[in-house]
């Protein structure tokens, strides 16, 4: 199929039947796109109207720009106003046209742009201008609550689809003048918007300059959801770790950007990222803050604890029963070597075995319908794992190994983190297999390397821990009560919010 117009710098045309025949090929005579020919004044001046339906406000539409235009059109000539098309042009813009939302076009480029974008396009023959009056009202799942990383206590509000919506939810919560927010369109056929989000003053401004700076070398159709742009804009490529931050909780997003980083919101994405982020970020959850500081603490900790054991069980129940009996105390020993007895596979086949099958009712948990989904979940768990052990292929003990690095994987908040965990799991059953507990040891030194070699838009990806910062300490590990905690996190923030030096910590209200 031929392209109609390869120039979309292309001005318009004065002839108003021309803009419509240009306008009607270039988008293939859609259905969706409503064209409405009418006319202005006593003399009749030709005028249209072009929108996409479903994406418009109808009764905004027809109150507040049709209507206005037939009725104040004929009223302005009465008052002898107009004596021209450019005359009724000028008084369409000052005084006729009472939306917020005004913006002058004068090339095809932008009439298209706002046309698909929800706009309602108007223009007046005999004039190569005309106007894009905002009327975008789709329909949208509105404000629901969080489906991933859900709190007891804390906001119920997610992020949703719109935009607009989702930059509504973080202004709701920081009323600061120094709150900014810029867009782009991102993607050559989709024509995304991607707005960024940031405190001036707060955040470092090397980085929101970095961040524009690779947004604007996105080259791509499309941006369907954030996680296009995660990937584009992300530092290392070839690591198992997220280093951007994703989140559907607007307290999230504004507790980040509070810190000095910066959001980054998709249109058509109930998803945030936010950027840098740190290792420790994704042990965090928004319901710390809302707990007292010792409850927070110790679930932190608990997350930390569990990180290690859903990586780490596997390949330490493999290297202690292949190479290290003599760690093993003899009661458990024996009994570990009278379940194994009937068990034709080494302990790393097992492991295999018993991994991937979970691996496998966890994906069809996910994707089956929501009614039929956990019961296969705990059906297809309690089943194959007793057949499996009446059957002598896996043992007992095998089948509590991995229901607990199952569970254990669930506990982290994030689940991008959870999910590296799940990768890093097979590599460290592998070495200790080969190496025992010599390879496990030989796995957390090169992950450990890995981790410290790895920025977030140049921000070491272990900070506060490596480099060590002293002063971050107090939200770290462990969260100290908010009446002790001063200080943001010094390599993200420009500036920090200190107390004077002479100002002693007050202690919490009594």
């Amino acid at each position: 199929m031929d392209n109609v117009s390869d120039d979309d710098n292309m001005p318009l045309n004065k002839e108003i039947k021309k803009n419509i025949s240009e306008v009607s090929k270039v988008l293939g005579n859609s259905f969706d796109i409503v064209i409405r020919e009418f006319k202005i004044g006593k003399n009749p001046i030709e005028a249209c109207l072009f929108y996409t339906d479903g994406l418009i406000d109808k009764d905004l539409v027809h109150n507040y720009v049709l209507e206005n235009l037939m009725i104040d059109g004929r009223k302005a000539e009465s008052d002898e106003k107009i004596s021209s098309n450019q005359d009724m042009y000028n008084f369409i813009k000052n005084s006729s046209l009472t939306s917020v939302e005004l913006t002058e076009i004068d090339t095809f480029q932008a009439l298209y742009q706002h046309l698909l974008s929800g706009d309602t396009i108007v223009l007046l023959n005999g004039v190569s201008k005309g106007f894009a009056v905002g009327s975008r009202g789709w329909e949208d799942r509105g404000v629901q609550e969080p489906s991933s990383q859900q709190v007891v206590r804390g906001p119920k509000d997610a992020f949703s689809e719109t935009l607009r919506t989702n930059t509504a939810l973080i202004r709701r919560r920081i009323k600061d003048q120094n709150l900014w927010i810029e867009t782009q369109k991102i993607g050559k056929k989709s024509k995304t918007d991607v707005a960024i989000a940031y405190i001036n003053g707060v955040v470092n401004e090397d980085i929101v300059l970095e961040i524009k700076e690779r947004l604007k070398k996105i080259e791509i159709d499309a941006i369907l959801d954030s996680g296009y742009i995660e990937e584009l804009i992300q530092d290392e490529i070839y690591t198992p770790f997220p280093t951007i931050f994703n989140t559907e909780r607007p307290d999230a997003v504004s507790a980040g950007i509070l810190e000095g980083r910066v959001a980054i919101i998709v249109d058509g994405s109930p998803f945030v990222l936010l950027a840098p982020a740190l290792f420790i970020d994704f042990f965090q959850s928004s319901e710390d803050y809302y707990q007292r500081s010792d409850i927070g603490s110790l679930l932190r900790i608990l997350r930390f604890f569990c990180f290690f054991l859903a990586l780490l069980t596997p390949s330490a129940f493999i290297a202690l029963t292949t190479f290290h009996q003599e760690m093993i105390p003899t009661t458990l020993l024996t009994s570990l070597a009278a379940q194994r007895e009937g068990v034709p596979f080494p302990a790393f086949i097992e492991a295999l075995i018993m991994e991937i099958t979970f691996e496998i009712l966890r994906e069809a948990g996910i994707r089956l319908p929501r009614a039929v989904g956990s019961a296969i979940s705990i059906v297809g768990a309690l089943v194959l794992g007793q057949a499996a052990v009446e059957a002598g292929i896996v043992s007992a003990t095998m089948v509590i190994v991995v229901s607990l690095t199952a569970i254990s994987s669930f506990v982290s908040p994030t689940y991008n983190m959870a999910i590296s965990v799940r990768i890093l799991r097979f590599g460290f059953m592998i070495l200790a297999a080969t190496f025992g507990l010599v390879g496990i040891i030989l796995g957390l030194i090169i992950m450990g390397l890995h981790l410290s070699s790895l920025r977030s838009f140049g921000i070491p990806y272990l900070s506060p821990m490596a480099p060590f910062i002293p002063s971050d300490q107090d939200d770290a590990l462990i969260r100290l009560p908010v009446w002790i905690k001063e200080n943001r996190p010094r390599l993200i923030s420009q500036i920090d919010v200190k107390r004077e030096a002479t100002e002693q910590p007050k202690p919490p209200p009594k």
